[in-house]
């Protein structure tokens, strides 16, 4: 890996932290007073080590550069590959941008990532993407660097009650006789409870538990906060843990609780608004329910996803088909559940069925933020019509109705020419 091409200075505690967001004042070079002129990059590259649950958008955000350097290329890099199989993820002016609702499902790496303002955006992250993911220059001048761990969720339980804190939970691993102290202990880390996805009726909240190991032999290029701790599939961890395969190594967790929300009051309409609709013929149950109605045409026997307008990664999303909300808690017992809720708040249908087609509604935040049409329709295209289970019985019913047209069709054509020959034989 290429060592960066610009003199860097020292780098204490302040300069690792992570960068303001102000933008304002000047430098006393009379340059723009950034982020990018107050911190100065590491000589010697490592890796800050992140986890994350496997569907989530990722923002990786390139913590450090040169001030001269006005666009930056993101590489990417197996943890276990040599140098020679880094590869771009954007191309040399980092102009790829994606718009998320058509991010496919397991497509290629490079088809779900974006950048903005330096920052890349991975979206629907899957196991398959962790690695080493480096911010750097067309030369390839490596600036900052992340190892980045997608866990995928091996288990969603339903919690009766609030757990008590964000702390740790040890795993059952063996232990081999005759070590008082074992070479590195395995813990789920939960994260915070997420908002209620409703108010009114009962909802949901979320929060994530991910696989992180404490270990005093832990490499030093990858970074934390705590020197000793890493996620479970970070290169930090020694091959000789024989954690380096996913089957190996314990799953992370996702667990769902019930929670109940009063919805606030709205805001009634000022009485010179309602005289004015009373004035142009609209009456109460004419009004507008406020809410954006969106319209969307699917074929069948194919993978949808649906999103609410207007989501972010970090909100709390459900959904409601027409009345009836559909939970997270009702796929507890299904291991492969046709229609699911990721965990960046998408409707998966998987595939979508004629069935499908209705009314479908989205809360953001714990209130209504959408209303969505969805039409499931047929897809007759190339090789799907002899395949369809309706094709022979529509096929024997038109053969059908053309023989017995054609047999009444040849019957009164039978039947006017023994007419005109008994008219004919009359005269």
């Amino acid at each position: 890996m290429k060592r960066a091409r610009w003199d860097s200075t020292s780098v204490s505690e302040a300069d690792m932290a992570p960068p303001e967001t102000r933008w304002e004042g000047q430098s006393s070079l009379g340059a723009p007073d950034t982020v990018w002129n107050r911190r100065a990059c590491p000589a010697f590259l490592s890796f800050s080590n992140t986890a994350f649950l496997a569907g989530s958008t990722i923002e990786l955000a390139c913590r450090c550069k040169p001030h001269q350097v006005h666009e930056v290329v993101w590489f990417y890099r197996e943890r276990h590959a040599g140098p020679r199989a880094t590869r771009a993820l954007t191309d040399l002016h980092g102009n790829r941008l994606l718009d998320p609702n058509d991010v496919p499902l397991g497509g290629d790496l490079r088809l779900r990532c974006s950048i903005r303002l330096f920052s890349l955006l991975l979206h629907r992250a899957e196991p398959g993407d962790s690695g080493l993911y480096l911010c750097g220059s067309a030369r390839q001048d490596f600036f900052y660097g992340y190892d980045l761990d997608i866990q995928e969720a091996g288990a969603l339980t339903l919690s009766p009650s609030p757990s008590t804190g964000q702390g740790r939970r040890e795993s059952d691993l063996p232990v081999s006789p005759g070590v008082a102290r074992p070479l590195f202990q395995v813990f789920t880390r939960y994260g915070a409870w997420g908002q209620c996805d409703r108010c009114g009726p009962p909802g949901e909240q979320v929060r994530v538990g991910l696989c992180f190991l404490h270990s005093p032999y832990l490499h030093v290029r990858y970074r934390t906060a705590n020197q000793s701790v890493a996620s479970c599939g970070s290169g930090a961890v020694p091959r000789a843990f024989g954690l380096s395969q996913r089957s190996k190594r314990p799953a992370a967790r996702l667990e769902v609780r019930v929670c109940h929300v009063t919805c606030p009051p709205q805001a009634t309409p000022t009485s010179s608004n309602s005289s004015m609709r009373d004035f142009l013929g609209f009456s109460s149950s004419s009004r507008p329910a406020g809410l954006p109605v969106f319209y969307l045409s699917r074929a069948a026997n194919q993978d949808l996803t649906l999103g609410c307008p207007g989501s972010r990664p970090e909100h709390a999303v459900a959904w409601d088909r027409g009345s009836e909300p559909i939970y997270r808690s009702e796929h507890l017992t299904s291991t492969s559940p046709r229609m699911h809720l990721d965990v960046g708040g998408h409707l998966v249908f998987r595939p979508a069925h004629l069935e499908d087609s209705g009314v479908y509604y989205c809360w953001l935040q714990g209130r209504k933020a959408a209303q969505i049409r969805l039409l499931v329709y047929a897809h007759f295209g190339r090789g799907h019509v002899t395949s369809h289970p309706s094709f022979r019985s529509a096929l024997r019913t038109v053969l059908m109705s053309y023989a017995a047209m054609t047999t009444v069709f040849i019957l009164l054509m039978l039947a006017r020419a023994a007419i005109s020959k008994f008219r004919n034989t009359g005269l």
